[in-house]
């Protein structure tokens, strides 16, 4: 059974269909050593290279679409390996015996809370594109309670060196002392964006840590260094929150149709 070249490649998470698709176009990637056209499709015989680089057949076996969720500590990175051996966050994850995680996004070494992993390439992908829109939520202490001034602001929107900036929602959470609480949401995830805005407005963040993904919650069950896998009802929710086609579970085929059988006797008895 053959695919189409960057459904494929996708998959493996190489980069998004858009992005893979430009890549053919410029002439990047090839198929058994000829370079590859838009509408191209491969099997598992063929031969893939980007940009002269041979592509790890192993990473191109379809395998279970898997999403887990991780409690990331502060002080782990959010890379695969670290030059100074700090820990990561790949070293707690459960071994896969095909494909590999990808991380959707990443928090900094200070930063705790939710992370989603994915074996689905195109899933990592659309879950990060900025056309989403997918609310990231993080609880943030802050130095100093905020005015309503310093609140609104912050939603309205200020300029950072990256461009605008701001809150879609804020919630106090409650504090004491110098220090408050506040739950804040954005749909975007640029660098340590959170910490930014409340430090263009004069307050320090001395604990930041995400609580949700879209509709995934961190759970006060997922401790630190550990995680959950989602099911099949879970996983379906983000990809049709993305525009992708849900798969469905089987269990659900099965109960489908053992009702469709039990119905068809109740009415055959009338």
């Amino acid at each position: 059974m053959t695919e189409k070249l960057q459904k494929v490649l996708a998959r493996a998470g190489y980069g998004s269909r858009r992005q893979i698709e430009g890549w053919i176009a410029d002439g990047r990637v090839t198929v058994n050593r000829k370079i590859a056209t838009l509408g191209d499709r491969v099997g598992p015989g063929d031969h893939l290279s980007i940009d002269g680089k041979p592509v790890d057949a192993k990473k191109l076996v379809q395998v279970k679409r898997r999403v887990i969720a991780y409690h990331k500590p502060a002080g782990e990175v959010s890379t695969r390996t670290d030059e100074d051996g700090r820990a990561t966050v790949f070293e707690n994850l459960p071994p896969l015996q095909q494909g590999r995680w990808i991380s959707v996004g990443r928090l900094d070494i200070n930063t705790s809370g939710l992370l989603l992993f994915t074996t689905d390439g195109e899933l990592a992908n659309r879950l990060l594109h900025p056309s989403s829109e997918i609310d990231r939520e993080y609880a943030v202490r802050v130095r100093g309670l905020a005015n309503e001034k310093t609140l609104q602001v912050l939603l309205k929107g200020i300029t950072l060196e990256d461009g605008p900036a701001h809150f879609n929602h804020i919630k106090e959470a409650g504090g004491a002392g110098t220090n408050h609480w506040y739950h804040v949401v954005l749909k975007e995830g640029r660098k340590r964006e959170v910490r930014r805005l409340w430090e263009a407005m004069g307050h320090s963040v001395s604990r930041l840590i995400r609580i949700r993904y879209g509709p995934v919650k961190l759970g006060r069950e997922t401790r630190p260094g550990k995680y959950r896998e989602l099911d099949d009802q879970q996983v379906n929710r983000l990809m049709k929150l993305v525009g992708m086609a849900a798969d469905l579970p089987e269990a659900t085929k099965k109960t489908g149709r053992h009702k469709n059988r039990v119905s068809r006797k109740k009415r055959s008895r009338k």
